[in-house]
């Protein structure tokens, strides 16, 4: 028995009606309907009869009735034990992340997180599909575009950029491009512009390798080009958030660099009392702060 519709028939049971049913769920009253339909066809039998003052329990019904009426007693009496464990913060946070940000910005910095809460559970799941939040494949996530679902609560967190990188053991060797052009001579690494990632990116990938480029190194993720600009492969498009955990990138061609992609904390409204989603949200919150400090103290510098 599909728990979906159960849930559906609880309601249309509680209320005796459908349209007082829709109105609590959320849902027109013909798909309530289709549902308490194609419940009754799963298990063959007729579970309401139809009158004109409302819905009344078959024999069936009631039986059903009384089995999701004790089903919804457990998870209330559950959900209750579960807002106690809230007071504290504890048990598992799934969190999804872009597979860059997650690797490079978010992963390094969970140490100061587990310090003030060592029994938190995190499952990090890091790709670059979006997960769908309603739907809890994930409790809270952080993105590179504002989420579209209405239901959300959102922080934008950030703006970054993507730009040119490279060591200065590399620029030594093979000289600092002073123009675009000049970049044809130098190895180039990067995502390939039909992998994954922000538009924003890929458009400033597209401009560099227009330059007739004669070596590159594509890889599919920034993890992989970040590691190869620091064992001096070659200049790399990165996003600028990198520039804080390694001041040994060296920005190539400063007033060459992406559009603004906005950074994107999101989690569903219902998660808005929980600890542990209100303790990854400071604790993100602090870091960004942080990392604002260290940006703007770095631009006073030059």
């Amino acid at each position: 028995m599909d728990w979906d519709k159960l849930r559906i028939f609880h309601a249309v049971a509680d209320a005796g009606s459908l349209t007082h049913a829709g109105d609590t769920l959320h849902l027109s009253q013909s798909a309530v309907s289709r549902q308490i339909r194609a419940l009754e066809e799963s298990l063959g039998t007729t579970l309401f009869h139809r009158h004109a003052r409302g819905l009344i329990l078959t024999e069936q019904g009631e039986l059903l009735f009384e089995a999701t009426s004790s089903m919804a007693r457990k998870l209330d009496s559950a959900s209750a034990r579960i807002k106690d464990s809230e007071e504290n913060v504890l048990g598992e946070l799934k969190v999804t992340a872009t597979v860059g940000f997650g690797t490079l910005w978010l992963a390094p910095r969970l140490v100061k997180l587990y310090r003030k809460y060592p029994d938190l559970k995190i499952d990090l799941i890091l790709e670059e599909r979006v997960l769908d939040l309603p739907m809890r494949e994930a409790d809270v996530a952080i993105r590179m575009k504002e989420p579209s679902q209405s239901d959300l609560i959102r922080r934008r967190l950030l703006n970054i950029r993507m730009r040119l990188y490279a060591t200065t053991e590399y620029l030594a060797h093979a000289g600092t491009p002073k123009t675009m052009e000049d970049l044809a001579n130098h190895r180039i690494i990067c995502q390939k512009t039909d992998q994954p990632q922000v538009a924003a990116g890929a458009r400033l990938v597209q401009e560099v390798m227009a330059q007739n480029v004669n070596s590159t190194l594509t890889v599919n993720n920034y993890f992989g080009v970040l590691q190869s600009v620091l064992a001096h492969v070659g200049i790399g498009v990165l996003p600028d958030y990198l520039t804080a955990d390694h001041p040994e990138l060296v920005r190539v061609l400063d007033d060459t660099e992406s559009g603004e992609v906005p950074v994107f904390l999101a989690y569903p409204e219902e998660l808005r009392q929980t600890q542990r989603v209100a303790a990854f949200r400071d604790f993100v919150l602090e870091e960004i702060q942080a990392y604002r400090r260290y940006q703007s103290e770095n631009s006073n510098a030059h």
